[in-house]
């Protein structure tokens, strides 16, 4: 897929510069050849994130259906009411704005109230307490993992990205020249780390490990032991964690959720999270990076001080969104979140559910947090469905839902099902994907 976006690109381009030849568009008495051209590394990168496969899947939708088309391809919730943010967060926004006091430019890293919040709320889940000095403010979490990773890029070195992941590590991987090497996710023990493959992987190149828990794309939560070999193996190794928990809390199974951050005493952790998931703010893109490390090793090796580097030559967060974290983080009452993870869990009973009625689908194990699920598609029960890719383009057009490709975030023939939308429109668009895959199912 990735190749066949790059062949269309690579021949528009072609176009466009026949046309200045041979169509005579070229300004008289201009340049024989213009000096500029498209960074191809940013198409190239582009096409690999999750929005730019649901683009290319959300294009074959039937304009013609009459049925509201079913979103199981994303994780916003925002637009369905039961997912709606609470009052007390659309309040601190407006008290931020009225207050007048986050109008101006804040401090790089973040105005000081907004990071000792956060640092505050963290530190309930740790060991040891954090400092503002810890906390880092960015535009969503996708900023923060854009720092970091841009951070450990030195030429040769290697990160290690897990498989299935969250694509978005790959493509800012690409774009900053930095070697991706995968590690399996383990499906038969509930999505586990292979951490004898990343033992293998690892080399004296190797900067870091991602970490994603509560799970992106396999709605899995790691055990508290299970996190704790894998601190011991990036320590054993000499890398980092990164650890991706921007839905933290966000669990309705049998693991709690642990912070990685637990663990910075054993390897140093850098954590990268948001409001986005637990408040369901998405578009309100306040994330932070946060530094979890009690031996400062961090800080030795020139991390931190690249970091504020980073931060100093890029966008902040919009100030009112910051003043705005205090009230946010301090006030939101417990039952506004044990609502969110309610509604979560009785959709993630609906979703596994319904894929058992579903031919040619398997779910290896029943999601415990986030907003997703893997499930396997077995494409030898289909008829005319070639891959995972072809079966989401086909779906979109037949039956208006939308469903992301499990190529897109690491295993060809796997599909990705978001159960973070209204129940009911769950339970209409897994109707209708067991509609599809019956219609396309092989005759015996």
């Amino acid at each position: 897929m990735l190749e066949m976006m790059n062949q269309t690109h690579t021949n528009n381009t072609e176009e466009v510069q026949g046309e200045g030849r041979a169509g005579g568009t070229e300004m008289e008495n201009g340049p024989k050849k213009w000096g500029f051209r498209g960074n191809q590394s940013l198409s190239t990168a582009s096409a690999i994130t999750i929005r730019g496969v649901l683009n290319m899947v959300m294009e074959n939708l039937h304009k013609d259906d009459p049925r509201p088309a079913i979103p199981l391809g994303h994780g916003d919730p925002s637009a369905f009411p039961c997912f709606r943010t609470t009052h007390l967060a659309e309040d601190a926004i407006s008290d931020s704005v009225r207050s007048a006091k986050f109008n101006g430019y804040a401090p790089t890293v973040g105005v000081l109230p907004a990071r000792r919040a956060i640092a505050e709320y963290l530190s309930t889940d740790l060991p040891q307490k954090l400092s503002p000095d810890d906390i880092y403010l960015t535009i969503g979490c996708t900023q923060a993992i854009e720092v970091i990773l841009t951070v450990l890029a030195r030429p040769n070195a290697n990160i290690l990205l897990p498989r299935p992941g969250f694509p978005f590590y790959e493509a800012r991987a690409a774009y900053s020249h930095l070697e991706v090497r995968h590690f399996e996710l383990l499906p038969e023990k509930g999505w586990e780390v292979d951490l004898e493959a990343v033992e293998a992987l690892a080399d004296e190149n190797t900067v870091a490990i991602v970490v994603i828990n509560p799970g992106n794309p396999c709605g899995n939560v790691f055990t508290y032991e299970h996190l704790k070999k894998i601190a011991e193996t990036a320590r054993k190794l000499g890398i980092l964690v990164i650890a991706d928990e921007v839905y933290d809390h966000l669990v309705f199974g049998n693991n709690p959720f642990v912070p990685m951050g637990v663990f910075g005493s054993i390897a140093p952790v850098i954590t990268v999270g948001s409001i986005s998931k637990r408040w369901i703010v998405p578009g309100w893109r306040l994330g932070w990076l946060v530094t979890n490390d009690p031996h400062g090793i961090l800080e030795k090796y020139g991390i931190v001080d690249c970091i504020k580097g980073f931060l100093n030559i890029s966008s902040d967060p919009a100030t009112f969104i910051q003043g705005a974290i205090p009230q946010i983080l301090s006030k939101t009452k417990e039952d506004f979140f044990s609502k969110i993870v309610h509604i979560l869990k009785e959709a993630a009973d609906i979703c596994y559910d319904g894929i058992k009625d579903i031919p040619c689908i398997t779910c290896p194990s029943k999601p415990e947090g986030s907003m997703f699920v893997m499930v396997k598609l077995n494409v030898s029960l289909l008829e005319d469905i070639t891959d995972d890719v072809d079966f989401c383009v086909k779906l979109a057009k037949e039956e208006s839902v939308i469903v992301l490709p499990g190529v897109a975030v690491g295993l060809k023939n796997w599909l990705r099902v978001t159960f973070a939308i209204e129940p009911s429109s769950l339970a209409d668009g897994l109707g209708r994907i067991k509609a599809f895959s019956e219609r396309h199912t092989k005759k015996q």
